[in-house]
């Protein structure tokens, strides 16, 4: 191939520039979906307001992120991360039993707490669109085998019980640690702060290691 025929190859900058542009375009879109979310709710909730808002089209709302499901993805992973659901990981790998419960629950009532009125409204869209309930129940799940580790772990500790034992305290925890109780209690106590500080009491009390 002679050197006038050579097909020139895109440059590394061009590439660059290409990816900051679409980060950009996203991080856009992600904070008008979630200004919709907290300011217009479910009816307004679309693609195409969405585009229009965001200053871009329909298809690049799709090359970006696929469908609605996968917007709605991206949001709750910025949700998570901004809410401090990443210090999950290192609960995890934890090995003392009560130390793992204990930052368990602090880390699911801090994220909570962080965007408490936003999550309320996404909980609510969740029980009347198809969408949004996947999504929701897509974290909940993550969160109910995050509760079954814990409660693994507590039950190894003390002599393993039945099954049915074993599947009843993860239910607990995963009820105890749930929006809908931390919302209830928030509003009944006054302030996600002492809501939280109820539900690590409680959870406190019910799985505490028998003397």
């Amino acid at each position: 191939m002679t050197q006038k025929n050579r097909v020139p190859c895109k440059r590394p900058y061009s590439l660059r520039r290409r990816r900051e542009l679409s980060d950009r375009k996203r991080t856009k879109i992600l904070a008008v979906a979630r200004r919709q979310l907290e300011c217009n709710g479910f009816l307004n909730f679309t693609l195409d307001s969405l585009a229009r808002e965001s200053g871009v089209t329909r298809q690049t709302i799709h090359n970006l992120f696929g469908t609605k499901a996968g917007l709605l993805e991206a949001l709750f992973d910025q949700l998570a991360r901004d809410g401090g659901i990443a210090r999950m990981r290192t609960v995890m790998q934890q090995a003392n039993p009560e130390s793992m419960l204990a930052s368990f629950v602090e880390v699911v009532n801090d994220f909570w707490a962080k965007d408490r009125m936003l999550i309320r409204r996404i909980h609510g869209m969740a029980a009347i669109d198809p969408e949004f309930g996947a999504a929701v129940e897509a974290r909940n799940q993550r969160r109910r085998g995050a509760a079954a580790r814990v409660v693994g772990l507590l039950n190894r500790s003390s002599g393993e019980p039945d099954v049915v034992d074993r599947t009843q305290s993860g239910a607990t925890l995963y009820a105890l640690t749930s929006f809908e109780f931390f919302d209830a209690l928030a509003e009944g106590c006054g302030s996600p702060d002492e809501a939280g500080r109820l539900v690590f009491a409680l959870v406190k009390k019910i799985f505490a290691a028998p003397s």
